[in-house]
């Protein structure tokens, strides 16, 4: 019984707060990345979110519903790079900089999910989705890269599609050292722009920071590192 004047609130004190989709994925995501997909259970899922399994499947089908809602989210996220202006008019030189500059800052921002998108092996349908999605990118990125190779602007003794495989190497391999956000993210973003322009541009082309394209990118960083 309530005592005179006490409120009535819209939930018992002491039960724990709902779970949601949105709010078992990040959990999901981490045990994944520990443990490897394939050897993650569910009862491991269950263990770490602290909820049985039966309030798992509330939510969806199985583990592999978690891996999907994942790494589509890592996906969504780099496709989106390559619709933005920066990414899509002008110079292909300040296009290829600018998707660069973006895609290192998609993998820092959504970390935990790109590098699970990194480590899946193929081994179920969604696995092998995921790497096919993996795989129109870098040729979407090749193309780019050979746009920017007939106008001159990027050395053309490297085969495209090699040098598309070493810039991503670079920038994939983030994910085995950068296990956090940080203020230093920015200037991470630089680097990599910086490190990749002089390794595949000619030497006639303007410094990253100098082009009119780079220098949205690196306020977007700071703007997300703040």
């Amino acid at each position: 019984m309530l005592a005179m004047g006490e409120k009535r609130t819209g939930r018992s004190v002491g039960r724990p707060a709902p779970h949601s989709t949105d709010s078992l994925l990040p959990v999901a995501v981490g045990v994944f990345i520990e443990r490897g997909y394939d050897g993650t259970s569910m009862e491991d899922l269950a263990r770490a979110m602290g909820i049985g399994k039966s309030s798992i499947y509330h939510h969806v089908a199985g583990k592999e519903t978690l891996l999907r809602l994942a790494v589509e989210r890592a996906i969504d996220r780099l496709f989106a790079v390559l619709d933005e202006p920066g990414a899509s008019s002008g110079p292909a030189v300040d296009r290829l900089r600018y998707v660069i500059g973006r895609t290192t800052e998609v993998l820092l921002g959504e970390l935990p999910y790109v590098t699970l998108l990194l480590r899946v092996r193929g081994n179920t349908e969604t696995e092998r989705w995921a790497l096919e999605r993996r795989r129109e990118f870098d040729r979407r990125v090749t193309v780019l890269l050979r746009e920017a190779a007939e106008d001159g602007a990027v050395r053309d003794d490297i085969e495209p599609r090699l040098a598309t495989r070493l810039l991503f190497g670079m920038i994939n391999s983030l994910v085995e050292w950068r296990h956090h956000p940080g203020s230093a993210d920015a200037e991470i973003v630089r680097a990599v722009v910086a490190l990749a322009s002089r390794g595949v541009e000619t030497e006639r082309q303007p410094q990253p920071d100098s082009s009119p394209r780079a220098r949205p990118a690196a306020k977007t960083a700071r703007r997300a590192a703040s």
